[in-house]
């Protein structure tokens, strides 16, 4: 039978991709802009039964507006197992976006698995172009700490689950998953600095001045988001077993992130 890999343009889609035809899979990689990319099939998050035909497992990126019509899409084209790629404020309460799409497809007869990562070692990516353009990086609350995880542990546990197949002891279970270190951005700033050699100014930005410099679409995202950022400022982030514990191997540094994305910064 078929794996289907929804959002198959974002990276921990592709690596899940590689790694499931490496273990010599069947895979259908699905995409909103399939013309975007070689051999994806198209997905209508509103209407995926077309994407679903055949399919029996299924990697699944969360969205809370379209998980109703995808649970019903693939209660009615026989899946067997989800792994859902969710988030770690899943468990921050019922309320939560994650968590309630978590709650839609768990309500399925198909096996469930949820991978609740943290923060992306990939979010520094949006830095680049600062370090680029005037060599700082510019942010409220430089010590708020996380601990951020590379995308291909991620990928490498929904590899894992995926090959282990419904029935296996992954049903109905959500793994946090962090990265192997609690770091501030302050910290991180400067492993950048240490990895590639390029200086950066870390500006910590007061509130008041991140609220001018940080645009973004919905005011009320952004607020959320600082909050948080707050919230974090001297409390280390709990590192969470899910990575070893679906891999074998301990989480990659942050170091490793940035060899593996030369060029960057």
């Amino acid at each position: 039978m078929t794996i289907l890999v929804t959002g198959g343009r974002g990276a921990i889609a592709r690596a899940v991709t590689a790694g499931l035809i490496a273990a010599g899979h069947d895979v259908r990689v699905a995409s909103r802009e399939p013309s975007a990319l070689p051999s994806a099939v198209g997905y209508d998050p509103a209407d995926p039964a077309p994407a679903l035909a055949d399919i029996s497992q299924v990697f699944l990126y969360s969205d809370p507006s379209t998980a109703p019509a995808f649970a019903a899409a693939a209660e009615a084209a026989g899946v067997k197992q989800v792994v859902l790629l969710s988030s770690l404020s899943s468990l921050d309460g019922p309320e939560d976006p994650h968590a309630k799409t978590e709650q839609v497809i768990a309500d399925g007869s198909y096996a469930t698995t949820c991978l609740e990562p943290g923060a992306f070692m990939s979010n520094t990516r949006h830095w680049a172009h600062q370090v680029r353009a005037i060599g700082q990086i510019r942010l409220p609350y430089l010590d708020a700490e996380e601990a951020p995880i590379h995308e291909q542990d991620i990928a490498d546990a929904a590899i894992r689950v995926l090959l282990d197949g419904p029935g296996n002891g992954h049903d109905g279970r959500g793994y946090p998953l962090t990265g192997p270190e609690s770091m501030t951005r302050r910290h991180q700033i400067g492993l950048i600095t240490a990895t590639t050699g390029v200086p950066i100014e870390a500006v910590d930005l007061s509130p008041e001045e991140a609220r001018g410099e940080l645009r973004m679409r919905d005011e009320g995202q952004r607020e959320t988001l600082m909050a948080y950022w707050k919230s974090r400022v001297g409390s280390p982030q709990r590192i969470e077993p899910g990575v070893e514990l679906l891999t074998g191997h301990t989480g990659r540094t942050f170091t490793t992130w940035l060899t593996d994305n030369p060029g960057l910064f």
